[in-house]
């Protein structure tokens, strides 16, 4: 009689149930890190992408409807600013009969800051004086309205822009520029180069803005033109803008 045979023990693997869990925990986890990592690289190329098609010709290429939108948000922001501008001039003539001399200096301040904006007054502050020279006439109104949004987007809060045949035009809110190069027209006037622009702000930012690498600077050398850059502690914005009474529109509440 055969004695029962007893079951072999399974091989001694060293994985036990919980180092099994362990392992699947760190599968899962470097499962979740290289998921993480390839959104991230995917996220950073969309962005890039955007940011290499989100390029000055956007005006060019937009829809006429689109545009009909932006110059109605542009009229409604000066509209905002002449209603403020004179609920202001109200209130400081009610200042002034009233005598709060530190309430009429602020109200005074705040005047002068919307209508600088508005281009209503002259200015005069820090900020740089750039010379673009286009002798092959080059340099096309989609060039220089980068630089002004450029300037604007690096804090630039008033400018004008001259031209060598003796135009000044004071850049407002709803400021528009066209034409290829050699003839350029900057709200209905025609401008010749080598143009001039001043703007005040913080020089070294506004500098730093037009030379970063593939920059305007770069933009304006590639289109065979030149462009310099000249920070100064004192520069002088003088053209003003003629504000025409509107008839209809009103600035939204």
């Amino acid at each position: 009689m055969t004695e029962p045979q007893q079951p072999r023990p399974a091989p001694d693997t060293g994985a036990t149930p919980e180092t099994g869990t362990a392992r699947a925990t760190r599968s899962q986890r470097v499962f979740l890190v290289l998921a993480a990592i390839l959104v991230v690289l995917l996220g950073a190329g969309i962005a890039t992408q955007v940011r290499t098609t989100d390029t000055g010709d956007d005006l060019d290429s937009a829809r006429p409807a689109d545009l009909l939108v932006l110059l109605d948000n542009l009229n409604r922001r000066e509209a905002a600013l002449r209603q403020e501008i004179t609920e202001l001039e109200r209130t400081l003539s009610s200042l002034e009969q009233e005598g709060s001399e530190a309430a009429l200096e602020e109200a005074r301040t705040r005047l002068y800051t919307l209508s600088a904006q508005l281009g209503t007054e002259p200015a005069t502050g820090p900020g740089v004086v750039l010379t673009v020279d286009d002798p092959r006439e080059g340099v096309g109104s989609e060039v220089l309205l980068d630089m002004i949004q450029e300037l604007r987007a690096a804090g630039a809060d008033t400018m004008q822009i001259a031209g060598a045949n003796g135009e000044t035009v004071r850049i407002g809110v709803d400021s528009w520029v066209t034409g290829p190069g050699g003839d350029i027209v900057v709200d209905d006037r025609r401008l010749d180069a080598p143009y001039t622009v001043t703007a005040i702000g913080d020089g070294p930012t506004l500098a730093a803005a037009l030379n970063i690498p593939g920059g305007v600077v770069d933009t304006v050398a590639r289109a065979g033109g030149s462009l310099s850059v000249e920070q100064s502690p004192q520069v002088e914005v003088s053209a003003l803008r003629e504000i025409e009474p509107r008839q209809y529109s009103q600035p939204g509440n």
